[in-house]
């Protein structure tokens, strides 16, 4: 305190006084901006034609602007994308996006899983499979059956209690968060075989995905799928793990009632002895009839398949596969391959401990995928090439995250490539190799499988072997179950489409980008072409498309109508006699292969090509050799 009669104390003069420091959230805040300003300023100046088109370094950014705030971490990849101003989220968010391989099919997958049961065939067998991890008396007891309670997706379901509807909306907001479009999702139903569980259960999972993506709160399967149709976020399709002993016509008949459009059936070996010897509970046989049914009800078919089992050996882990493939008792629409692991707590880590099995060395069994990959067709995809199950729990098996990578080198070593689906989608192209279709033709591929006609079109690039979209088209068997494809003793045959994508990044519904594929009539042109096969070659009155619950306006709006689960279409009203066809060279018919010669047990030795080259005036098709 000053004393009294004392001179006044001057306060000194600060030409500069300190700014009060920003807390460690306001330069996040701050950085996030700057970073986003930034962006937006690259993009101008390559719309006004500034000088040269860089390409943008997003790490490199974040990295000098965090360091300029002084900044020890970087900004969140989701804080970016929130950041992004409205006018130029269209612009910026493919270029933010995380992981765009997420989402380059066309559509956003959202992996759920049920609640943890016991595998159902333990009450005939006495136990699991002997490779099989997880399961409520594994030592990963919270986690699902062949599961470890490790990977992502478990992760997800766990910290949702196995809650359907809050694992829906927790991985529908992270993609979008991330910068994906979530306007089409299609769910895989995981955690052991679903269709085991109480029919109770069941309808209340199904019901909740549903209302997930609907809002809506129902009280029956029926009742969610009537709102779902008309949600904004449309369910394209459901797949659901099974095995071969629940792909019965009961079971077949309440996946179509769900709107699931593709079964993950899980085979792991064609031998018998494999498979008793790794109790698995049900016969090859029992194999290829869930196929034939599942196929003639319309559903796309994916495999599970285990190199390197028990009792097994090189060679004939090679055969089974070209057996796989060839053999029209089998060749399915899709297929994921998990060498086998061996992990603590299974019969096998046991067989393993006293040396009555050991797996490949890690060179041997990349050349086998190697391989593998060479043999599979055009019309077959490749989900998966190994679990995602953490390296640490892996005992012995797979020692590299990035089996797929390592095979596809090695595949450039043997002077041959993988010609699958996913190899060849035009979006998996222009991530990994920056390249687009230049010209875009349409080719189509035959052949014999599970007791139908099967037809491949799609819409491909062949000199770059870009694929852009396809068709499965199959005329059903004498022995399809369901009413709706029956054939009319007078009017002729049922043809259904069991599959139709576009692929290339996702488009929203109602909306059209010209440097995408989606929306551009490719879907619209190969259902023609469809239409027109099923009337002309197959004979058929009628048209069938197994379409998911989210796509059934796109077909009204080509002219089809809700017939039980399908969307249906008349080609004809009346018989008529089917007119013979001609190529577009006069003097030259174009035979069709009578396929009906061939049944289901052609060995793989006696392989049949079946794919030729057809033409009429209005169609001329490339010839595909296979």
């Amino acid at each position: 305190m000053q004393a009294p009669g004392a001179p006044a104390r001057r306060t000194p003069k600060i030409k500069n006084p300190p700014k009060p420091k920003a807390s460690r959230e306001e330069l996040m805040l701050m950085c996030t901006s700057d970073i986003v300003q930034q962006l937006i300023a690259f993009h101008e100046e390559d719309r006004l034609g500034r000088g040269p088109v860089r390409e943008v370094n997003l790490n490199t950014i974040k990295c000098h602007t965090s360091s300029k705030y002084g900044l020890e971490s970087q900004p969140r990849l989701v804080d970016i994308i929130a950041a992004v101003p409205h006018e130029y989220r269209k612009i910026l968010l493919p270029k933010l996006k995380a992981k765009p391989v997420r989402t380059a099919s066309g559509i956003a997958v959202v992996a759920v899983m049920c609640k943890p049961h016991r595998c159902p065939h333990i009450a005939m067998t006495g136990n699991v499979c002997v490779y099989c991890p997880g399961g409520p008396d594994s030592d990963f007891e919270y986690s699902t059956q062949s599961y470890t309670g490790y990977e992502p997706t478990s992760m997800r379901a766990i910290r949702a209690r196995y809650n359907p509807f809050l694992q829906t909306r927790h991985r529908v907001e992270q993609l979008a968060q991330l910068g994906h479009s979530v306007d089409k999702v299609e769910f895989i139903v995981m955690g052991g075989t679903f269709m085991a569980l109480p029919e109770e259960y069941r309808d209340y999972f199904i019901r909740n995905l549903h209302d997930a993506l609907s809002g809506h709160t129902s009280k029956s399967v029926d009742e969610a799928v009537v709102f779902s149709e008309r949600s904004r976020t449309k369910c394209i399709g459901i797949t659901i793990e099974t095995r071969p002993d629940y792909c019965l016509k009961k079971h077949i008949s309440e996946m179509l009632g769900y709107g699931c459009t593709r079964l993950e059936i899980g085979v792991q070996s064609i031998y018998e002895d494999v498979a008793r010897d790794t109790n698995r509970g049900h016969t090859v046989k029992a194999v290829t009839e869930s196929f034939q049914m599942a196929k003639d009800a319309g559903f796309k078919v994916v495999t599970h398949m285990m190199p390197d089992l028990p009792n097994v050996g090189l060679e004939r882990d090679f055969d089974q596969f070209i057996e796989f493939f060839e053999n029209p008792a089998y060749r399915p629409d899709g297929l994921k391959i998990y060498p086998t692991l061996v992990i603590r707590g299974t019969g096998l880590y046991e067989l393993w401990k006293t040396g009555r099995y050991k797996s490949y060395p890690a060179p041997t069994l990349v050349d086998l995928i190697a391989k593998i990959l060479a043999l599979v067709p055009p019309w077959t995809r490749i989900y998966r090439v190994q679990r995602d199950i953490p390296m640490p729990l892996v005992t012995s098996g797979v020692e590299h995250g990035n089996l797929r990578e390592l095979a596809l080198a090695r595949m450039k070593d043997f002077g041959t490539t993988c010609r699958d689906v996913r190899t060849r989608e035009v979006g998996i192209q222009e991530i990994h190799h920056k390249v687009r279709p230049y010209q875009i033709e349409v080719i189509r591929r035959e052949y014999w499988a599970n007791g139908g006609w099967e037809t491949f079109l799609s819409y491909e690039d062949p000199e770059q072997d870009i694929l852009v979209g396809l068709l499965r088209l199959r005329l059903c068997s004498a022995d399809t179950f369901r009413p709706e494809l029956k054939a009319h003793t007078e009017l002729g045959t049922c043809s259904i489409v069991r599959e139709l994508h576009v692929y290339g990044s996702v488009v929203p519904v109602a909306s059209r980008d010209p440097s995408k594929f989606q929306h551009q009539g490719f879907g619209q042109l190969l259902m023609e072409e469809a239409a027109r096969i099923a009337l002309e070659e197959h004979g058929s009155y009628k048209l069938a498309v197994i379409s998911g619950v989210g796509t059934r306006d796109y077909y009204r709006k080509l002219g089809y109508e809700l017939e039980g689960p399908y969307m249906v279409k008349l080609l004809r009203t009346s018989p008529r006699s089917l007119r013979s066809l001609r190529t577009a060279t006069p003097g030259k018919a174009v035979l069709v292969p009578d396929l009906s010669s061939f049944n289901s047990t052609v060995p793989a030795v006696k392989h049949i090509t079946l794919e030729r080259t057809f033409c009429t005036e209005a169609h001329v098709y490339r010839t595909v050799s296979w």
